[in-house]
């Protein structure tokens, strides 16, 4: 369940706060709505929950708060707005990288595709998805981990009726097997035909928390309130005067002698009693507080019988309906229209629960579990809660049917209940904890997308043609001339390339983000950004490669051996553009960690060399007193051993690169970056 306690959002300039002390609790085995109009503080409450945005008050989910749960996405399943995932990534891809970073097999992927009925689109990109497709996707990402608890913000927006009423009946599959549903809706009537409990939000405060049923009687529909200290007396005469003037009028007995009538008036209801002589001590109107359009649809239009007797010429026993309105205690007239006067054998659907009549043309020929039945059903056809076996409460032959196939419908006439759409199957073993789950994470990350090979693709060609040009302009040394950097420009394309490489790194993560919903932000963790700079790195090793290896075949073909020649020097070489092209790209993972922005993490590599350098070499560029020689001999004497195989030299070439200005800026830039990444996580953590 979930236990929500004091949520509070940050005061704004001049305003109040969106949402201020909101406290409620939705149980497990139930749907439980966050009903309001738009800027009701919905989305800003779940925010809150998750720790996406800073505030004050907490949350439980299931006696834990989200940051004590070691994995988050196996307990809650969210989904805010659309699907967070690039839109070049494919369905089943996008999958396969939730996947990984679950810890769940990768099997589970075609699992939940066939689940949520859309296996024929695993192919299909994320940005040509519809808006029912793309719903369908984001229940999937929810199922992937097999979690307890859904919340879902707004999630029938913008969908046909058709697909409202299929992701309903998987909210309604999900609380069957003991789940827990929290969504947030702006439709009352909605929140009234498949909702367990209603917590009505308005100005960022909670109005009313009530079940479904009490919700549809006294919230969602205007009525007359009157106070008599004759009131059962009283309801009974506008039972017979309503039956005798064949209007619907619907009578509720309320506590403290008072009345809720509804489909009737003040000026009525006051001729009734002032004809027989009742006293009456209260006679106003109450309209419902949901808001615009929350009564534009008259409730006349269907009669309604709850537990109350009901004129019939086929039987006078009293009857009874199912789901929410027989929690209902109601004196009701069932009167149809003067147009069409059909005999009244039972009793009719209430208007909450009864799907609009547009709904019935969308879907022709495709019954749905919420096309005349209840919903508040499980697997078993039973009710789910409290409901009785004799649906019409003489417990005769004729009593409604309930099994493993079906029962009686609202209408009285025997049918077969339409079955819950069906769950993918539960994840029985949990796979342990290994280090190397955030790796395989960001190796699927980043394989799922043409972006990185578009980046080295383009690096190439503009190393090569850069090395060309160079060669026929002359006067490029060759080391330069390899690695296609002209002294014009601060950096070669392959540092830039792979810069640009370990920002996207982050930046997609911040600009469409796949863990969101996981960790708050981006998760911060050590072990997602080691797999980061592994992976950036070696991308960044790979590219050094081939634009040399392009360069040099590329020289060749042009202007033969000549320029192609091993320099002497080449380990000393190869240390330092391996090691500028490498911190290029772990400064473009760090600055885009730290500022959130794949933009900020290539700025971050361009300031090296433009900002950074120049600083550097004046701290350097004074004249010193002491030098380095003798440094591999002194290196030997304070680790008192001799090194294998020369490892001195490359020690010392090390040493040399991080002297060098340019490696003394790089080196100072990632001690920096990593410091405040760092920082980052830690007040993350605090707070």
């Amino acid at each position: 369940m979930i236990q929500a306690f004091g949520l509070t959002s940050n005061p704004r300039k001049d305003l109040p706060p969106a949402v201020d002390d909101v406290s409620f609790e939705a149980h497990a085995g139930r749907v439980t709505t966050l009903l309001g109009t738009a800027g009701a503080g919905k989305t800003t409450v779940l925010r809150l929950m998750l720790e996406l945005q800073q505030g004050r008050g907490i949350t439980y989910f299931r006696g834990r708060p989200l940051h004590r749960i070691a994995h988050p996405s196996r307990e809650v399943g969210v989904l805010l707005g659309d699907v967070p995932g690039h839109p070049s990534r494919t369905v089943r891809g996008h999958l396969r990288m939730l996947c990984a970073a679950a810890g769940v097999p990768v099997r589970r992927a075609d699992e939940v595709l066939e689940a949520v009925g859309i296996v024929s689109l695993r192919d299909e990109r994320l940005g040509t998805l519809s808006r029912g497709m793309d719903r369908r996707l984001g229940l999937a990402c929810l199922l992937l981990a097999d979690p307890h608890t859904l919340i879902l913000d707004d999630p029938t927006d913008g969908l046909s009726a058709r697909e409202s009423r299929w992701l309903h009946g998987m909210l309604r599959a999900h609380t069957a097997q003991g789940g827990t549903v929290l969504l947030t809706t702006t439709d009352p009537k909605e929140a009234a035909r498949t909702a367990d409990r209603v917590v009505t939000l308005e100005q960022g405060k909670v109005v009313a928390d009530q079940d479904a049923s009490v919700f549809a009687r006294t919230r969602l529909r205007p009525r007359v309130a009157v106070r008599s200290p004759h009131a059962p007396r009283f309801a009974a005469l506008l039972a017979k005067e309503a039956r005798t003037t064949r209007r619907s009028v619907e009578v509720v007995p309320e506590a403290g002698n008072r009345l809720s009538v509804y489909g009737s008036t003040c000026a009525e209801v006051g001729e009734i009693a002032f004809r027989h002589g009742i006293l009456v001590h209260q006679l106003a109107d109450e309209i419902g507080d949901m808001g615009p359009g929350a009564g534009e649809k008259p409730w006349d239009e269907v009669g309604e019988a709850i537990l109350g007797e009901v004129p019939s010429q086929a039987s006078h026993e009293p009857q009874q309906l199912t789901g929410a309105s027989r929690a209902t205690c109601v004196t009701a007239v069932t009167v149809m229209d003067e147009r069409e006067l059909p005999p009244v054998t039972e009793t009719q659907p209430h208007p909450a629960d009864q799907p609009d009549s547009h709904d019935e043309s969308d879907v022709p020929d495709e019954p749905s579990p919420y096309d005349g039945h209840d919903d508040r059903s499980g697997h078993d056809g039973h009710d789910g809660r409290d409901a009785p076996d004799d649906r019409n409460g003489d417990g005769g032959p004729d009593a409604g049917h309930e099994g493993e196939n079906g029962d009686r419908d609202r209408h009285g006439d025997p049918g077969v209940r339409a079955p819950l759409p069906s769950l993918p199957p539960p994840i029985s073993v949990r796979p342990a904890p290994s280090p190397l789950r955030p790796l395989r994470y960001e190796l699927r990350r980043a394989a799922g997308i043409s972006t990185g090979f578009v980046t080295c693709a383009v690096v190439l060609i503009t190393s090569a043609l850069t090395a060309v040009l160079l060669a026929r302009i002359g006067h490029t040394p060759q080391q330069r001339l390899l690695a296609a950097w002209p002294r014009e420009l601060p950096l070669p394309p392959a540092a830039l390339g792979a810069g640009l490489l370990g920002a996207l790194a982050f930046g997609d993560e911040f600009r469409h983000p796949a863990l969101a919903a996981d960790r708050g932000t981006v998760p911060r963790r050590l072990g997602l950004l080691t797999a980061k700079l592994l992976v950036s790195a070696a991308t960044a090793l790979m590219l050094a490669f081939l634009t040399v290896g392009c360069d040099a075949e590329v020289l060749y073909l042009f202007y033969g051996r000549e320029l192609t020649k091993v320099p002497g020097d080449w380990l000393v070489l190869t240390a330092s553009w391996t090691g500028l092209v490498v911190g290029c790209a772990w400064a473009g993972v760090l600055a885009a960690g730290v500022f959130r922005s794949t933009t900020a993490g290539l700025a971050a590599v361009v300031a090296v060399p433009v900002v950074v350098v120049p600083l550097v070499h004046q701290a350097v560029a004074g004249a010193s007193v002491r030098a380095v020689a003798g440094l591999s001999a002194r290196l030997r004497e304070v680790f008192l051993m001799q090194w294998p195989f020369g490892g001195e030299r490359y020690l010392l070439a090390a040493v040399r690169m991080i002297v060098q200005p340019v490696g003394g800026a790089l080196t100072l830039s990632l001690t920096a970056l990593l410091c405040a990444y760092l920082l980052t996580n830690l007040r993350s953590r605090v707070r």
